[in-house]
């Protein structure tokens, strides 16, 4: 815990956001812990250099690939943010995190059951990496529970969450499918980078790893590559081993920038939350829009879910479009003026991206029309950040109004 109000975890989300890793003998005398760049850690003496290596904390320096301050403040926080954890351990970008997660749990001849709609690289990496190094993938519409639980045999060892789910955002019950997967065995990680800790706390609801990406809502300014991995004693120390043996290191100055972050996550998250909600409201209601998928929004599918696990939200969500033309999603991307198009969100701007789900799908067939019935549909992944909703609305509007035109 640091030292700043006992007992982190007794104090608010916004609180302990704002006073979470925050060390005295790591800032000094000064509120943000400084950047520590150093790959040569040094010793009074050789006895000092043998007893360091003895030990393979956070908090004790050794060489620069085991971090230093600005690194340990932040998993720190990361942990004290996180119900249930023991520790936090850090990576260059979320697709590190993920993978680093995979490769501390699985071994050759294990088997992994993967929710179908998972982020695209965990799906790649289920069917690259994994396979190659002697692990098989089966992946399962985490809705159907009676199937999921079907799929358990002697070589099933974990099984990988998303929730909500990419591009389509649906929310499965996580408490039952780890509650499934503890009685066989196996171990259950998530990605929860749409909710964060402060939206939906995993190791509460039953998972044993939790990971996110930080390059998107904590380090919320579009300009760093970082990921988490949290977990309780056992996955921690497997996590922060392979970890340590794959050679993973994040930047002291990219652990900065994601600290500076943090700090200010909670009342982002609000902000974006809310113009989000109020943007699908509005589009759930254009004729030119054929469905709004956001668990956030009364009458969604997921919303029963997402009402009874998770305290908050995010400004990611995705809608279909009223038309049999592939084409149109990109024509009105393109004629969007306040939203980028790119990859990644949680920063403070807003990105308009053309989906494709069926085409990231093994077993789940998207359900894009407003009624219900399969089918596919153009998408767009909406990514809200701190504009004005009332001009996001407007620029969404006159976008919409060209969708059927050159």
């Amino acid at each position: 815990m640091s030292e700043n109000g006992g007992d982190e975890r007794k104090l608010h989300p916004e609180t302990r956001i704002t006073h979470a890793g925050r060390r005295r003998e790591w800032t000094g005398a000064v509120v943000n812990t400084p950047v520590w760049r150093a790959s040569t850690h040094l010793y009074d003496t050789e006895a000092d250099r043998k007893a360091a290596g003895k030990s393979n904390a956070d908090g004790d320096f050794f060489y620069g690939r085991r971090g230093a301050p600005t690194q340990w403040s932040l998993a720190e926080a990361l942990t004290e943010m996180e119900p249930g954890a023991h520790g936090t351990v850090l990576y260059p970008s979320g697709v590190a995190a993920i993978a680093g997660c995979m490769l501390a749990v699985l071994r050759p001849g294990d088997r992994l059951l993967m929710s179908d709609n998972a982020y695209d690289p965990s799906r790649s990496m289920a069917t690259g990496l994994l396979k190659r190094m002697g692990v098989s993938t089966v992946f399962f519409d985490p809705l159907d529970l009676d199937a999921y639980a079907a799929l358990f045999e002697e070589k099933v060892r974990a099984v990988w969450l998303e929730s909500p789910g990419s591009l389509t955002m649906e929310v499965c019950d996580v408490p039952a499918i780890c509650a499934i997967a503890r009685e066989h065995g196996a171990v259950s990680m998530i990605d929860n980078t749409w909710a964060s800790p402060l939206g939906f706390a995993p190791l509460e609801h039953g998972c044993d790893i939790t990971m996110m990406s930080l390059s998107k809502h904590v380090g919320g300014h579009s300009d760093l590559m970082m990921g988490a991995a949290s977990a309780g004693e056992r996955w921690h120390r497997a996590l922060r081993r392979t970890s340590q043996e794959l050679g993973q290191v994040v930047s002291p100055d990219d652990a900065a920038l994601a600290s500076r972050g943090l700090r200010t996550m909670a009342i982002r998250l609000q902000q974006s939350t809310a113009s989000s909600l109020r943007i699908a409201e509005w589009l759930n209601g254009q004729p030119s829009v054929t469905g709004v998928m956001c668990p956030m929004l009364p009458g969604d599918a997921s919303h029963a879910l997402w009402s009874r696990d998770f305290t908050g939200g995010c400004g990611l969500f995705s809608f279909t479009l009223g038309s049999d033309d592939p084409a149109a999603s990109g024509r009105v991307a393109d004629a969007l003026n306040l939203f980028g198009i790119g990859y990644s969100w949680g920063g403070f701007e807003s990105l308009a991206l053309p989906i494709y789900p069926d085409q990231h799908r093994a077993v789940m067939t998207p359900g894009n029309t407003a009624d219900g019935k399969a089918g596919v549909r153009p998408a767009i992944r909406l990514s809200i950040g701190l504009e004005n909703p009332d001009d996001l609305i407007a620029d969404l509007a006159q976008a919409l109004a060209k969708m059927d035109h050159e």
